[in-house]
């Protein structure tokens, strides 16, 4: 079996000079025409085609010719009609079909076989490229004759068991194999496909070259199989774009119980690199990057691509060696490590090749469980933490993992915990050590920290694993997600702090689409949806029959596939993917169990210019589709416009606002500080692209910003310029007369004590005040109160008399009294808050008159 690629020459002109020749294909309208001994494909965009021959006259060997001229509408007919004139005594040239993409070529016992994208659909657009779904694909046999034997057919019906119509993506502009940050930062002289994540990598081989990037064939188009997914969110007069992209990995791909944990080489099962891009497209394309001027440093990027910012997380199974067998009685097998090796070989391949994938730091959030009845998950909490001490003590500091172990499951059930707050808590101190990516300055308000006057570049990973990598997973990510998700709207300077309600339309398009995106992952590793949702853990329907019913449904299924289906699921990847069937060997070279990393991994993120990107107007604006707006994508994806039904006078409410009046007062719904964080030790860093609060996150030292800004760009705070209402909260804070209410408030609580007055007096004065004040309240009621006089009786209003012991003074009046001791009160008072002798002297004054 051989296969080769060629360039050849032909009449025509060489690619006009706008077509970058390193940059991807932007061809999307492909027609496939036969002979007798060949198959010619042409691709066309606009009014420029090029032409593939591939041979049929061998079955066993794959000849593919790229043809690298470049040709005109005129010069393309002409070579077809001399293919036909040439081919006339054996059939001419036939048209077989129009289709959109080459997924690639397969051979199996017998000749070649050559798969198309048929149908495609629209479900994605980033910078004015599209990213498609591939609906439909067919298979057509290269050689004009072949003979299909029994065990032939037997393989091409196990190669199709892999359907290539669910959840596979592609863009024919856009490396989608790459995340945004790589695609803006790295130009296409030196990206690299990544061929992790491309799942048509070995039906592609034969025929191209996918490891060199200067020589990328434009024919290439990289499948990824995962998730995707779009939403806008209307902000009054600005639009929002949100995207989701999964990534699949294909090495160490299969089913549930037959990929678990981690293999020889480090690659671990149920491996996803998920990406959420926030972006405010004010153009269609990304933008064009002007060369900076000669005295501006490199470093400073300029406005770059300042409407797209990104945020990446990981989840794969735990990297240690492990298994469980499965059967047709057991639901939950038992967990058994397979191989205990001391030096943790296969992690620190895993962990070195996230080193150099996404650098330091890396945060692992363990969430299984560690306390059970009959040991299951917590065999392999222990081991894991075992293997990332081992591996932490020989990275530097600075650069060491960070292990976080938690029992999700556990704090879901007890309901003293709030499940969601942790989640982002632990997102929060992730995201100020490994930032996200933004492609220009920051656009918040400028405050009294330094403004971010560059773009901001994520290094580092938060990592993520339960034992499925499915459910508490997904809700952990949904949970990181939302707290990333405001950070990025924040830099971006749509809202004014960065962190969301749960309550809001933005929130809840963003909870809809985790829902879905962790329902795709665990059809593709399971075969059943999700059984706990976010919601579960939110404890919104965790009561509910409904939910409950579900979760048993989807247990059902995951028990049947898992014991029926999975085995033929996994050869069909295997035959797809090219595994071959291996066994383990005994590798003679011993690794370096100390320097298990590569240095250069550890190495601090470069500030290298911002990449351009090839523009696709001729792919995107086309007149017969401009035509109508309805048909355009951007017009038609799914919007929180029409998330909820809004009353009338609620159009224009925003989607970042809570829906809910007052919410349940936790960490998730109040407003904290910016140096929240789920550890009390973990150090206070400043919030990635955002300002530092005045009083609340002290100031980092100069080593801490690698690149500090400009100082002729740093701006001056002015309090004057303070809005009313933040000048109120303020004084309302830290009011300005503190140290004369500390003064009043020692003397209140000493005024018993005070110096002014004997206690005993005062304390006798307050009982005598009692007694006279039920003697008033009886002679208002027209009763005798000699009993309540003592020494002496008081004349009252229905004519009993007595002489006042002591004698002077005259009669007086019920009402004349009530009226002297509710004076005398209301002077006490006043005179408790002027000076206490003042008021000692007036309560005796009182008494000698009423005698």
């Amino acid at each position: 079996m051989t296969a080769s690629v060629s360039g050849g020459q032909a009449h025509g002109h060489e690619p006009e000079n706008e077509d970058d020749p390193h940059g991807l294909n932007s061809l999307s309208k492909f027609t496939l025409f036969e002979t007798k001994s060949r198959f010619y494909i042409t691709a066309s965009t606009a009014d420029t085609h090029r032409v593939l021959k591939i041979d049929r006259t061998d079955p066993t060997v794959l000849n593919v010719v790229e043809d690298s001229t470049v040709y005109d509408s005129s010069e393309l007919d002409l070579l077809l009609r001399m293919v036909q004139d040439g081919n006339k005594s054996q059939g001419g040239l036939e048209k077989v079909l129009e289709f959109h993409g080459i997924v690639g070529f397969v051979r199996f016992t017998a000749g070649w076989y050559l798969i198309l994208i048929t149908k495609r659909s629209v479900v994605g657009l980033l910078g004015g490229h599209y990213i498609y779904h591939c609906d439909e694909t067919t298979l057509l046999t290269i050689a004009s004759k072949s003979e299909r034997t029994t065990q032939e057919t037997k393989m091409l019906n196990t190669f199709q068991q892999v359907d290539l119509s669910k959840n596979f993506y592609f863009s024919y502009s856009y490396d989608i194999t790459n995340t945004l940050q790589t695609n803006l930062t790295v130009t296409d002289d030196n990206r690299r496909w990544n061929t992790r994540f491309m799942w048509n990598h070995h039906l592609l081989s034969p025929a191209f070259d996918l490891e060199e990037p200067k020589g990328r064939s434009r024919w290439v188009l990289s499948l990824i199989h995962g998730f995707v997914d779009q939403a806008k969110i209307n902000v009054f007069t600005r639009t929002v774009y949100l995207t989701l992209i999964a990534r699949r990995s294909r090495h160490y791909a299969g089913a549930r119980f037959l990929t678990r944990g981690a293999n020889e080489h480090g690659h671990v099962a149920n491996e996803v690199e998920t990406e959420q891009i926030v972006s405010e497209p004010l153009a269609t394309p990304f933008g064009r990057k002007e060369a900076p001027p000669p005295d501006h440093p490199v470093s400073d990027f300029g406005a770059g691509y300042g409407g797209y910012t990104s945020f990446v997380q990981y989840r794969g199974s735990i990297p240690v060696m492990w298994h469980q067998e499965s059967n047709q009685m057991t639901p939950r097998p038992p967990i058994e490590i397979t191989i205990k090796d001391p030096f943790y070989t296969p992690a620190a391949k895993h962990f070195d090749d996230l080193l150099g994938r996404y650098g330091a730091p890396i945060f692992i959030l363990n969430l299984i469980k560690s306390r059970e009845t009959v040991p299951r998950e917590s065999k392999l909490l222990f081991e894991y933490g075992q293997c990332v001490e081992y591996l932490n003590q020989f990275l530097p500091e600075g650069k060491k993992m960070r292990y976080i172990a938690w029992d999700m499951a556990q704090a879901a059930k007890s309901g003293h915990q709030d499940v969601m707050g942790v989640l982002e808590d632990v997102c929060e101190e992730s995201l100020q050590a490994t930032n996200f990516f933004h492609g220009g300055p920051a656009r918040n308000e400028v405050g009294s920290g330094p403004h971010r006057d560059r773009p901001l570049l994520q290094h580092g990973i938060l990592r993520v694993n339960c034992v499925d990598c499915l459910d508490r997973t997904n809700a952990a990510q949904f949970a990181i997600a939302k707290r990333a998700f405001g950070h990025q709207l924040y830099a971006l300077g749509l809202i004014g702090s960065p962190y969301l309600p749960f309550s809001c339309d933005a929130v809840d398009v963003l909870t809809e689409m985790y829902h879905d995106h962790g329902d795709t992952l665990a059809w593709q590793y399971t075969g059943s949806a999700l059984v706990n949702r976010v919601d579960t853990y939110r404890r919104v329907k965790a009561a509910q029959w409904s939910s409950h019913s579900r979760d048993l449904l989807e247990n059902i299924r995951r028990f049947y596939n898992n014991s029926m289906l999975d085995a033929d699921k996994q050869s069909a990847i295997n035959l797809f993917l090219g595994v071959q069937p291996s066994f383990p060997k005994y590798d003679l070279e011993r690794p370096n169990y100390q320097q298990w990393f590569t240095p250069s991994h550890l190495d601090e993120p470069k500030s290298d210019e911002l990449a351009p990107v090839n523009q696709v107007y001729r792919e995107y604006y086309k007149p017969h589709i401009l035509s109508q707006f309805g048909r355009l994508y951007a017009f038609t994806m799914n919007s929180t416009t029409r998330f909820h039904a809004k009353p009338k006078n609620d159009l224009l409410s925003s989607p970042f606002e809570s829906r809910v009046a007052a919410e349940m007062p936790s960490p998730t719904t109040r407003q904290p500080t910016a140096r929240r964080s789920a550890r009390r030790w973990a150090t206070p860093i400043e919030t990635p692209g955002s300002p530092r609060p005045p009083s609340t996150t002290p100031a980092l030292p100069p080593s801490a910003d690698p690149h500090p800004p400009s100082t002729s760009a740093k701006p001056t705070y002015d309090p004057t310029s303070s809005h009313p209402l933040q000048t109120m909260i303020s004084a309302l804070l830290d009011p300005p007369d503190i140290d004369q209410r500390i003064k009043d408030y020692q003397w209140y609580t000493q005024y018993h004590a005070s110096d002014s007055g004997d206690l005993d007096s005062v304390l006798s004065g307050e009982e005598k005040d009692l007694q006279l004040y039920m003697r008033m309240a009886k002679l208002a009621e027209g009763e005798n109160v000699d009993r309540y006089l003592g020494s002496g009786t008081l004349t009252s209003t229905h004519g009993a008399s007595a002489n006042a012991g002591g004698g002077g003074g005259g009669e007086k009046s019920s009402v004349e009294m009530m009226g002297d001791m509710l004076f005398f009160i209301g002077e006490r008072e006043r005179g408790k808050r002027e000076d206490t002798g003042k008021n000692v002297t007036l309560y005796e004054n009182w008494l000698k008159g009423s005698a």
